[in-house]
């Protein structure tokens, strides 16, 4: 027994797929910052070897007694300056996966001013509490975990469970790398600064991004006016700038 042909149901029209235009720069600072210091390496490199000692981080490393002097450029020179290749790898790599992306977020001008904040922050903080030399970009890169931190947490809604698992990998990256500067000749304060300076850069700066336009179209747009990152750098000097003064009172 054949039964009998049901009718066609009616199809559903198919609901185009939202567009969403989400204007990125491309991160021509992270990478000129990233061949600058490669650069910078060279010349301790070939100091080493012609001269038998490494020149360029004699004259901007983090010293001490060298700042108490007078010589306040040490607070953001080291920054630049790497002990080793491998030094210099990680902290490069670190700027590549981390300093890229926030670059295509942040700009070119407000990312140049991130990286300057978290180098002077993490400088400072390792000024006041530890005597010993120091060089290298993690005060700055440290900075930038402390920025993408307070931006995922900003856009927690906005990005969703993708912005909740990482933040979680940060906060787990930065654990981890506090934990490996237990050991000895890793400037922890250095990475403590720049971590503090970096969060409280892009809290007062930092994008605050909203979806415009109506369905299927959207566009990402950016409501914090990037001029605000000259303020954010300001507030950054002037706070540790204070905490570095305390340490030139003493003296």
């Amino acid at each position: 027994m054949i039964s009998p042909r049901q009718p066609d149901s009616v199809e559903r029209a198919a609901l185009p797929s939202p567009v969403v235009h989400d204007p990125l720069v491309r991160p021509v600072v992270a990478y000129s910052l990233l061949g600058l210091s490669i650069f910078c390496y060279l010349l301790q490199s070939g100091s080493q070897l012609l001269i038998q000692f490494d020149l360029p981080a004699l004259l901007g490393s983090k010293i001490n007694d060298l700042i108490l002097q007078g010589q306040v450029w040490r607070f953001f020179t080291p920054m630049l300056l790497h002990g080793s290749l491998l030094h210099l790898g990680f902290n490069m790599y670190a700027l590549h996966i981390i300093g890229a992306p926030l670059e295509r977020r942040f700009g070119h001008g407000r990312f140049l001013l991130l990286y300057l904040a978290g180098a002077f922050a993490g400088n400072v903080f390792s000024f006041l509490f530890t005597a010993a030399t120091s060089l290298g970009a993690s005060t700055a890169i440290f900075g930038l975990l402390g920025a993408q931190a307070v931006f995922l947490y900003r856009h927690r809604e906005l990005f969703g469970k993708q912005a909740r698992a990482a933040l979680q990998n940060i906060l787990q990256v930065a654990a981890i790398n506090f934990l490996i500067g237990l050991t000895p000749g890793i400037d922890n304060w250095a990475h403590l600064g720049g971590l503090l300076g970096g969060l409280l850069f892009t809290w007062i700066s930092g994008p605050v991004l909203i979806l415009k336009g109506a369905f299927p179209v959207f566009e990402i747009e950016d409501q914090r006016n990037a001029s605000l990152s000259l303020v954010a750098l300001m507030t950054v000097l002037l706070v540790f700038g204070a905490l570095a003064a305390t340490k030139f009172f003493a003296q």
